[in-house]
């Protein structure tokens, strides 16, 4: 591995740090951030980088995760007792708390998921509980985000690693 591979690595992975920070993060890109910094590790190093296989595998371990993401909130929320109403307000309240930071985050689904509920009909005790399941389903899955993030870093990693010491021997 020559010291270019390396540093390229280096500064592959800070890169990749900041895709991590982006589960938890509003604003910062997760794991497309992951994803579209191992392509350009790829494109710029050629075979020394991920092999296609595992840039496969990080692209579908992306779209997975954005997936999941966006419809966390919601399941929640389900799981919770919501009705198909507190289950939009989830996805309308998380839409709407990206704009308000990490608060806007945690309190949107909860917010809309209430909202949603009253509107509907439904008291608020039931109506509280959806949103205590938009919020649950939020957390859970940001957990689920850092996870996937963790492990797209750590394939990559290996797998760069692996394609460069086994041409060294």
């Amino acid at each position: 591995m020559s010291i270019e591979e390396m540093i390229g690595l280096a500064v592959a992975l800070f890169l990749m740090c900041f895709g991590l920070a982006g589960s938890v993060l509003p604003w910062l890109p997760s794991t497309p951030l992951i994803f579209l910094t191992a392509l350009a590790h790829r494109l710029y190093f050629g075979e020394s980088g991920a092999g296609w296989m595992v840039m496969t595998i990080l692209l579908l371990l992306t779209l997975l995760s954005l997936v999941l993401d966006h419809l966390a909130g919601a399941y929640g929320a389900r799981r919770f007792g919501a009705s198909w109403k507190g289950v939009v307000g989830a996805i309308v309240g998380g839409i709407v708390g990206l704009f308000f930071s990490l608060p806007g985050l945690l309190l949107g689904p909860f917010v809309g998921a209430v909202l949603f509920e009253l509107i509907g009909g439904r008291a608020i005790e039931e109506s509280s509980r959806a949103g205590v399941g938009a919020t649950v389903g939020m957390v859970l899955g940001a957990i689920g985000k850092v996870a996937c993030c963790v492990s797209m870093m750590a394939l990559f990693t290996a797998n760069v690693l692996w394609r460069n010491l086994a041409d060294g021997l």
